[in-house]
């Protein structure tokens, strides 16, 4: 198989490695890819925003299998042109990467089918997200509805800070991504990270993680994209997988079919577990970074079987 893997960071380098390990590969491009991908593939300078250009590639170097790493191409629609020319792809179209691209659209598909979530309140002006915080109290969660590299979620402990938050979400600092916002319950519990390969239809549990996303040693300042993880996630057990296949992922996979948007490709749900269950905290359309460095460390199958 030949294979373009898009992408530049340290998840691509993890997938890099894993495809680089199949016997069924006989040629790995990346695009843009960093130094570390270098070593596993040939890098080739490619504008992965343009995607005539991408295509126009993939059908130059007869491409059977293009892997998407991060989620602003799938957001963008990457998968939905290259299947168009043709092209074979491992990723969510655009319509159902929107699990990741907007945080109100999947609360609002939690609600429909009852997938256990934090209660929540979708706003697109500063007043009455504001007002809403006020009645609600602290200690409350402020998330851009857009994509935000992963810092567009603020846990707020005090008023201050959450009124803070919706102010830096509708000056601008987020972009178009912050001109509507998610106001949530705050959740108490033990994180995880849980990721299923789904074909549209059908979801299977791949693995689970826990990521670490303070800034600062002892788990302090600011939230970022992930510092660090480890798997698997031991408050993943069994029967919590078992729920959160039941309770979470197979109704998303049966909604999202019903809204015409079926989801194939990696399903990476964002939990908070407590003593009654699990409950999602955000859904992403993409392996996670850090998290799929660790789950490519364990995975003894071939990954390129499985995409």
């Amino acid at each position: 198989m030949r294979v373009l893997l898009i992408g530049s960071g340290g998840r691509e380098h993890a997938l890099a490695w894993k495809i680089a390990a199949s016997p069924l590969l006989t040629k790995l491009y990346a695009a843009p890819g960093n130094p570390g991908i270098g070593q596993e593939a040939e890098l080739v300078t490619l504008d992965i925003a343009d995607h005539p250009m991408v295509a126009r590639f993939c059908a130059e170097k007869k491409i059977d299998l293009v892997v998407v790493g991060p989620e602003g191409p799938l957001v963008a629609g990457i998968a939905d042109d290259l299947r168009a020319a043709g092209i074979r792809v491992f990723g969510p179209s655009k319509a159902a990467a929107r699990l990741e691209g907007s945080k109100g659209f999947t609360k609002d598909l939690c609600a429909k089918y009852d997938i256990p979530t934090a209660a929540y309140g979708r706003f697109g002006d500063l007043a009455s997200a504001k007002a809403y915080v006020e009645k609600m109290g602290a200690p409350i969660v402020i998330k851009a509805d857009g994509l935000a590299a992963g810092k567009g979620v603020t846990v707020a402990m005090t008023l201050a800070e959450a009124l803070a938050a919706l102010d830096a979400c509708f000056d601008g600092s987020f972009g178009q991504a912050g001109a509507e916002v998610v106001v949530e319950e705050f959740l108490t519990g033990e994180e995880a990270s849980f990721f299923c390969l789904c074909d549209g239809a059908t979801a299977l549990p791949f693995g689970t993680a826990q990521d670490h996303k303070r800034v600062g040693d002892g788990d302090i300042g600011p939230n970022t994209g992930g510092m660090g993880a480890y798997s698997p996630a031991p408050v993943m057990t069994p029967e919590m997988i078992d729920r959160t296949m039941r309770e979470i992922v197979e109704p998303t996979m049966r909604g999202m079919a019903e809204l015409g948007a079926p989801f194939s490709g990696v399903l990476f749900a964002g939990l908070m577990i407590s003593d009654n269950g699990p409950k999602l905290i955000e859904y992403n359309a993409r392996f996670g970074d850090p998290e799929c460095q660790v789950l490519m460390m364990r995975l003894k199958d071939d990954l390129l079987v499985l995409l």
